[in-house]
């Protein structure tokens, strides 16, 4: 099995990243450090896999970037407004913290499956 560099895969490796520092202050105001520690060590793993993919990607797939990073972004904040309406609704209020968390985290899955609906048909 052969996987090629894509723009596609870099820009998941990205929203991971950021969904991994968007977890660090909850695991930091919740006393977490062995769980903070293992997420820094995961997440220096991702960015050096990320580094490695960059360096694989041919010149136009990296000219697709841009797109794909706005894209991300715009998913990203949909994931925050959504979890801000969830917690609006079912907390009365709220969670900085978790708005923070959840939020990357719904985002970055927005963005996986937006990815995966766009994808061609193989076959």
């Amino acid at each position: 099995m052969t996987a090629s560099a894509t723009p596609e895969r870099l820009s998941v490796m990205a929203g991971l990243v950021l969904v991994m520092l968007a977890s660090v202050p909850r695991y930091l105001l919740e006393g977490h450090e062995t769980r903070l520690t293992l997420l820094m060590i995961a997440a220096a793993v991702v960015i050096a896999a990320a580094g490695l993919h960059w360096r694989l990607l041919e010149l136009d797939a990296r000219q697709q970037l841009p797109a794909l990073m706005k894209r991300l972004l715009v998913c990203l904040l949909s994931g925050g407004a959504l979890i801000a309406i969830w917690q609006g609704i079912s907390l009365g209020g709220l969670d900085g913290v978790l708005l923070l968390a959840h939020g990357a985290a719904l985002g970055l899955l927005l963005h996986v499956i937006g990815l995966l609906w766009r994808r061609p048909a193989t076959g």
